[in-house]
């Protein structure tokens, strides 16, 4: 039996994240292709220009401002869609943060800020989502983590392990939301040109623009695979890296990117290169 796929007839794409970086380039992708889209983000004026970008499409952005890490907002916004705009069809899961985390100098605030958005984000989103979805009867959810959360990378301390997280929770959910015909996918990125990313002063392999990870995702939405992950050459490196031992993994990983290799400085937190949002 072939899983749901959202079409635009079938109602609402609901993106959170959608502010900047891949939300927002997917948001206009599925807008130009005909699909009513409600965006969520904090910052309502780079949510209204999304929305005048978007006003020659065939589709509609729907501006609907929320902070992910209030799950009131989150129910607040899931109401909006049900009783003002219609049916919601399928929720995109995009918000996240990355904040590098150093050993020598851990900052609790880190972890609760990435926790907060990356991992609590994604739930206070899904469970009003699901919830619509299943009194509908069917259904399409699909989950950005990103390739750091295969393996612990240097300074992914925080942003990886709730990526992590992420794909465990969309794997361990499939099993049930197949039978109810909801159908979830998880969508694992590499390098990224978006905020997150930029901030980074060095090379960062098979960077992509958000317009091309856009392309990647809308056409994996309407595939029947699991999982979304691009670009392939690279990201497949690191699944690979996951299954060395740990004996092999580490010298190979401190080879690769420098780090044993790199002076400690307490005074100065740099950020490493990492797929993010």
């Amino acid at each position: 039996m072939r899983n749901f796929i959202a079409r635009p007839e079938h109602g609402i794409v609901w993106i959170s994240g959608a502010s900047s970086g891949i939300g927002r380039a997917l948001a206009l992708k599925l807008a130009g292709e005909g699909y009513g889209v409600a965006v969520t983000a904090r910052n309502h004026e780079k949510l209204v220009e999304l929305q005048a970008e978007a006003s020659g499409l065939p589709g509609s952005i729907i501006v609907l401002d929320g902070d992910v890490t209030d799950a009131e907002d989150m129910e607040h916004v899931m109401a909006s869609i049900e009783y003002e705009h219609g049916a919601l069809a399928m929720a995109i899961l995009c918000a996240g943060v990355y904040q590098p985390v150093h050993g020598e100098d851990l900052n609790r605030a880190d972890f609760e800020e990435t926790f907060a958005v990356n991992l609590s984000g994604v739930v206070n989103c899904l469970l009003p989502a699901l919830r619509h979805m299943k009194a509908k009867g069917q259904g399409q959810v699909a989950i950005v983590s990103s390739v750091t959360g295969y393996t612990g990378l240097p300074t992914s301390a925080a942003y990886g392990a709730t990526k992590a997280a992420l794909i465990n929770m969309a794997e361990s959910l499939k099993f049930d939301l197949d039978k109810i015909g909801i159908r979830i996918q998880l969508i694992n990125p590499g390098f990224v040109d978006t905020p997150a990313t930029r901030k980074n002063a060095f090379p960062m392999p098979a960077l992509i623009s958000p317009e091309v990870a856009a392309e990647r995702i809308a056409a994996g939405l309407k595939t029947q695979a699991f999982e979304i992950t691009f670009p392939r050459h690279f990201t497949y490196m690191l699944k690979f890296l996951r299954i060395l031992p740990y004996g092999l993994y580490f010298p190979l990983v401190n080879r690769f990117t420098g780090w044993r290799e790199r002076p400690l400085d307490r005074g100065h937190r740099p950020a490493t290169p990492h797929p993010a949002e």
